[in-house]
C-alpha cells in the first residue's frame, strides 16, 4: 500500500477511534439535555419566516445562476464521479447519520435535527469552497444541479424514512402526523422556481448572472448567518443552555459528513482532485431549507431548529478551514489529496 494510501486508511480508522471514544464520551454530556430540548419550542413569528423564505430563496437563486443545461449533460458523458458523490450525499450520509443517532439516542428533536441535516441538498457556497481547495469545481456544480433537482423527492422521503426507523424520532413523526406529500409539495415550491430563474437568468442574461454571482453568494451567507444569530438571540436562554450539546454532536457529524464524501471517493478509485469536490459536497448542507421545514412542519421544536441553525454556521468555518488545509497540500501524482 502507498504511502498516501495509507494516511488515508489511517485516517479512516482514527476517525472511527474518535466516533468511538466521543460515543462514550457523550453519554456524560447528551442525556443532561434530553429531558428539556424536546419540549422547547424556540420563539419564530410569521414575519420572521417569510424572512427565511426570502433568503433562502435568494440562496437557491445564487447556487442556479452558476448552473448551465451543460452540467446535466455533463453528469451523463461522465457518470462516474457525480454518481459517486451523489451516492455518498443522497444515501450514505441518511444511512450513517441515522446509525450515529441510534448509538447516540440523543433525544427525539436532536435525532430528528440530525436526520433532516442529512436529508438536506448541498450548501450555496460548496462550488467556491472546493475551488479553494483545489478540488474540482466542474463535478461539484455537477453534483450541486442534480441534488438539488432530485432533492425535492429524496429529502422527504429520507427523512420520512430514517425518521420512522429511529425509536425516539419516531414518535414525534407520529404525534404531528408529517405528510411526505405535503412536505414535497412545500419544497418543490421552495427550490424549484428560484432554480428556474436562476438558470434562466444565467443562460439569457450572462453578462448579468456573472456580476451578480458572486454578491448573491456572499450576501445570501451573511444574511442566513444573520439570521441564526438573531434567532437565536430571541432564543437566547436556550442557547446558552443547550449549546455544549449541540456543538458536540454537530462538531463530530460534520466531521463525519466529510469524512464519508472523501472516503467513498477513495472507493471509488476517484482521482484527488474529485474526493476533495466530494467531500466538501457531503460536508456543506442546506441548512436555510430545514430550517424552513421545521418551522413549517414542527412549530420551531427546539432540538431540531438548535441542530439546523448551527450546523448552518459551524459548516462555514468547517469547510473554509479544510480548503485551507487543503490548498497547503500539494503531492505528486493523482493519488494524493
Amino acid at each position: 500500500m502507498s504511502l498516501p494510501k495509507k494516511i488515508i486508511a489511517a485516517g479512516f480508522f482514527g476517525i472511527m477511534i474518535c466516533i468511538y471514544a466521543t460515543t462514550a464520551w457523550s453519554g456524560e454530556i447528551i442525556p443532561q439535555a434530553l429531558p428539556e430540548i424536546d419540549k422547547v419550542k424556540l420563539k419564530f413569528d410569521a414575519n420572521s419566516l417569510t424572512l427565511l423564505n426570502v433568503i433562502l430563496g435568494l440562496i437557491m437563486f445564487g447556487i442556479a445562476l452558476d448552473l448551465r443545461v451543460q452540467d446535466f449533460k455533463d453528469v451523463i458523458k461522465r457518470p462516474k464521479a457525480p454518481l459517486i458523490g451523489l451516492f455518498a450525499q443522497l444515501l450514505l450520509l441518511p444511512a450513517f447519520t441515522f446509525l450515529l443517532a441510534y448509538i447516540w439516542m440523543p433525544g427525539a428533536s436532536i435525532a430528528l435535527g440530525m436526520i433532516m441535516i442529512s436529508s438536506c441538498p448541498g450548501g450555496n457556497t460548496s462550488n467556491f469552497i472546493t475551488h479553494m481547495a483545489g478540488g474540482n469545481t466542474s463535478l461539484s456544480i455537477s453534483m450541486t444541479a442534480v441534488c438539488n433537482a432530485v432533492i425535492i423527492v429524496m429529502l422527504p422521503a429520507n427523512f420520512a424514512f430514517w425518521g420512522a426507523m429511529h425509536p425516539q424520532a419516531s414518535q414525534i413523526l407520529k404525534t404531528v402526523e408529517l405528510d411526505p406529500f405535503k412536505m414535497l409539495f412545500t419544497i418543490s415550491v421552495l427550490l424549484a422556481l428560484p432554480l428556474v430563474l436562476g438558470m434562466l437568468t444565467a443562460h439569457y442574461a450572462p453578462n448579468i448572472a456573472e456580476r451578480a454571482r458572486k454578491p448573491f453568494k456572499i450576501f445570501s451567507v451573511l444574511f442566513f448567518a444573520a439570521f441564526v444569530v438573531i434567532a437565536f438571540s430571541k432564543n437566547f436562554q436556550f442557547f446558552i443552555k443547550f449549546i455544549s450539546v449541540i456543538f458536540f454532536i454537530v462538531l463530530v457529524h460534520n466531521t463525519l459528513a466529510y469524512g464519508i464524501g472523501y472516503l467513498t471517493g477513495w472507493l471509488g478509485k476517484l482521482p484527488a482532485r474529485d474526493r476533495r469536490a466530494i467531500a466538501i459536497e457531503v460536508g456543506i448542507q442546506n441548512t436555510g431549507l430545514g430550517l424552513i421545514l421545521t418551522f413549517s412542519f414542527f412549530d420551531g421544536l427546539g432540538g431540531m431548529a438548535m441542530m439546523l441553525g448551527w450546523w448552518g454556521i459551524w459548516h462555514f468555518f468547517s469547510g473554509f478551514t479544510l480548503a485551507t488545509i487543503w490548498n497547503r497540500i500539494e503531492l505528486p501524482g493523482e493519488a494524493e489529496g
